[in-house]
C-alpha cells in the first residue's frame, strides 16, 4: 500500500464523518421546532392557576370561564337543583365515580361533586367525556347539561345520565380563597 493510498482513506473517512455530522447537526435542527412546539406556550403556563370572582352569579345561574384552555362552568344552583341531584340513587349512575380532583376517588354522590357543604357551587369542566364537545347548560333530559353534538345528558350535578359519555364532566382542583372568590389550580 502506498503513501498516497493511505491518504486517499483517511481523506474519504474525514468526508464521510463530516457528512455525517452536518447531516445530524441539521437532523436536529429541523426536530427541534417540531418537539419544542409540544411544549405548553407562555400564556397557558401563565393561566395554570386563576381566581375568579364569583360575587355577580346569581342561584340558578353559571358563569364559564376559560381555564388551561379549556372551558369551566361554575354554577350557583337553586335549592331546588341541590334536592334533585340529592334525591339520585347511585345506582342510577352509569358512572358511580365523582370524578372530583380534589376529593380523588369517591362516590359521584352529589355531596362529593359541589365546592361548598351546602351544595350551592358547582365547579366542572365544561368538556364532553364523549367526543369533548361544550355541552349546553340548563338543558337535556335532567335539567343540567345536553351536549347536542352526540346526545349525551348531564344531571344538576354534572353527572353522566344517559347518552354515550363515559363519564361524569371532571371536577377540577379547586377552592374559595375567600367569600366570592374561586381559585382555580
Amino acid at each position: 500500500m502506498s503513501q498516497a493510498d493511505d491518504h486517499a482513506g483517511t481523506r474519504r473517512d474525514f468526508l464521510y464523518y463530516a457528512t455525517a455530522g452536518t447531516g445530524a447537526v441539521a437532523a436536529g435542527a429541523v426536530a427541534w421546532p417540531l418537539v419544542n412546539q409540544m411544549n405548553p406556550s407562555a400564556d397557558v403556563l401563565a393561566l395554570s392557576s386563576i381566581r375568579v370572582d364569583v360575587a355577580d352569579v346569581e342561584p340558578g345561574t353559571q358563569l364559564t370561564v376559560k381555564w388551561l384552555g379549556k372551558p369551566v362552568f361554575i354554577r350557583r344552583r337553586t335549592q331546588e337543583e341541590i334536592d334533585e341531584a340529592r334525591a339520585v340513587a347511585l345506582a342510577d349512575l352509569p358512572d358511580p365515580v365523582a370524578q372530583n380532583d380534589n376529593l380523588g376517588s369517591v362516590d359521584a354522590s352529589d355531596e362529593n361533586r359541589t365546592l361548598d357543604e351546602a351544595g350551592e357551587w358547582l365547579v366542572m369542566m365544561g368538556v364532553c367525556t364523549h367526543l369533548g364537545c361544550v355541552p349546553l347548560g340548563d338543558a337535556g333530559d335532567f335539567g343540567g347539561w345536553f351536549c347536542p353534538c352526540h346526545g349525551s345528558h348531564y344531571d344538576t350535578a354534572g353527572r353522566i345520565r344517559k347518552g354515550p359519555a363515559p363519564t361524569n364532566l371532571p371536577v377540577p382542583v379547586a377552592e374559595f380563597v375567600d367569600e366570592t372568590t374561586i381559585k382555580l389550580g
